[in-house]
């Protein structure tokens, strides 16, 4: 269904009450370039560097389509809209990876930074930890960060993931702000999961 104001029609993974996250379609390389032409939200991913629209053009968005064949629509990168307005606040992704068990997923986000602050992106992805435990058989959930990215730890924190790991830079990653502190790998359990929800 297309909302008011909504011009890209992608089929729903699933909605939240303020939010629409659906796949991505041929037409949405746009979407992404904009998204990450703000060095404010690729700060702590390029150190502040669009990524060029022909990168995403060529093999962002080809890749983002390919996972989406290869799991059966069941995982992948989903683009988030608000449900009222139908504009583009940013994408999902729940994913394994590329060849490991589907039974662990990575969980991330990256939101416009118009949309930041308002809960998005713990709306977003309880819903996808939801999904991830109830419907798509995984077993683990983990997250990355940079150490310095209090933000998105703050976000993991509340969604009932812990600290299990310190990771090194990569090194594609050196010239990011905070990069000497290296990062933070996050998980929760499904059984982790459904305990916190119970309780």
């Amino acid at each position: 269904m297309t909302r008011p104001g909504e011009h890209h029609t992608g089929q729903t993974y699933l909605t939240t009450d303020r939010l629409v996250l659906r796949r991505f379609t041929a037409d949405d390389a746009d979407l992404l370039v904009g998204l990450d032409a703000d060095p404010a939200v690729t700060r702590f991913i390029t150190g502040g560097r669009p990524t060029p629209a022909e990168v995403v053009r060529e093999r962002q968005l080809p890749g983002i389509l390919a996972a989406y064949e290869r799991w059966d629509g069941r995982f992948g990168v989903f683009a988030a809209h608000e449900r009222d307005s139908g504009s583009f606040v940013g994408w999902f992704v729940l994913r394994p990876e590329p060849s490991g068990p589907t039974s662990e997923a990575e969980l991330g986000y990256r939101l416009r930074r118009s949309a930041w602050g308002a809960g998005y992106a713990t709306e977003g992805s309880a819903a996808l930890l939801h999904k991830a435990f109830t419907e798509l058989d995984v077993r683990l959930v983990w997250a990355e960060t940079m150490a310095l990215n209090l933000r998105s730890q703050r976000v993991l924190e509340k969604l009932g993931l812990s600290v299990t790991e310190r990771l090194e830079t990569p090194d594609d990653m050196l010239d990011v702000e905070g990069a000497e502190q290296g990062g933070l790998r996050y998980e929760v359990t499904a059984d982790g999961w459904a305990a916190r929800s119970l309780g």
